[in-house]
């Protein structure tokens, strides 16, 4: 069986959660023999897609139209449509991120297939989907009821793939017309640098145990030590400390990086719901009864402003040893 990703990327570039979907469908595949096929639309760097031959695909198929330059799920729905109708796959897997979740569900309504969000792991023999339900409180177990399926996988749901191999590039015509664009960005106006939040392999993150938005140097710095980006909790970005764009948990944005760092935090249940899939979760808090502890991997009961400085020194050191 073959199996389609759909290449989510950004100024020329596959963006990172994509890297763990491809090893997914990989995976998919080496029971069957088949090939793994990405799909990407609009502007993309060449060497960028031949890379991705490590992590498990074998083809990349390039959509060379500037019209996809603006994001219309009417119109990517139909490119990926038209794709599956004329290069048969049995799956189609998307990063679960905020394209996937648009595009995943309309892509599964087109071609009649069954639609599983938040996938964790590959499907049993008998076509049985874990996928994370209740913020990742539990688990449910999804059976397909058709002949294949879409699947958004669940970031960290997988290990990557590391392999000596290069992709093929291949063009493909989405031979879609104007009139089936629905929507023309005209201007785009980007945020600062910095590592993308949803994007991010490292978190590091704080809450009112900071006390004010004074004291976040030494939370940037650390980032910058770690090479993370910067998240806060909802009440920090309530009352302005931070942006609202670095508020994690339920309400804010999702994030499942391979390290969460939480610097006075307590660890209310709507934080917690949003970075409890996180690979290790590290908490400094004064309050040795604060709920985080009881999600941490690590935990230090201290004073931030005493643990953080000397945490990042040591970093610091450890890097340039």
């Amino acid at each position: 069986m073959n199996v389609l990703v759909y290449l989510d990327s950004a100024d020329g570039r596959v963006k990172k959660p994509v890297y763990e979907a491809i090893s997914y469908a990989k995976r998919l595949t080496q029971s069957s023999g088949g090939q793994v096929h990405g799909l990407v639309l609009g502007a993309s760097d060449e060497a960028d897609l031949k890379s991705l031959g490590k992590y498990g695909l074998d083809v990349a198929h390039h959509v060379d139209d500037a019209r996809f330059s603006s994001f219309d799920s009417r119109a990517y729905t139909m490119a990926i449509g038209k794709f599956v109708e004329a290069n048969p796959c049995t799956h189609v897997v998307f990063a679960f991120n905020h394209r996937g979740k648009a595009l995943a569900p309309r892509v599964a309504a087109r071609l009649d297939l069954t639609y599983v969000p938040g996938a964790m792991a590959l499907p049993a023999e008998d076509g049985t989907v874990v996928r994370g339900v209740n913020s990742g409180k539990a688990f449910a177990h999804v059976k397909a009821n058709k002949s294949g399926m879409v699947l958004a996988v669940t970031g960290n749901a997988t290990e990557l793939l590391n392999e000596e191999v290069e992709a093929s590039i291949s063009a493909f015509d989405a031979g879609l017309s104007d009139g089936d664009f629905a929507i023309k960005v005209v201007k785009v106006e980007k945020m600062g640098g910095g590592i993308i939040l949803t994007e991010a392999d490292r978190v590091v993150s704080a809450g009112r145990g900071l006390k004010g938005p004074e004291n976040w140097a030494m939370i940037e710095e650390l980032a910058g030590t770690l090479k993370a980006a910067t998240a806060c909790s909802r009440p920090v970005s309530d009352v302005g400390w931070r942006p609202h764009r670095e508020h994690v948990g339920q309400t804010g944005t999702t994030v499942r990086p391979n390290l969460y760092f939480a610097i006075g935090i307590s660890g209310a249940i709507q934080h917690l719901a949003g970075v409890n899939q996180s690979r290790t979760i590290v908490v400094i808090n004064t309050d040795p009864e604060a709920p985080f502890f009881k999600a941490a991997d690590y935990g230090i009961v201290g004073d931030a402003f005493d643990v953080v400085p000397k945490l990042n020194a040591a970093l610091k050191a450890h890097f340039a040893a």
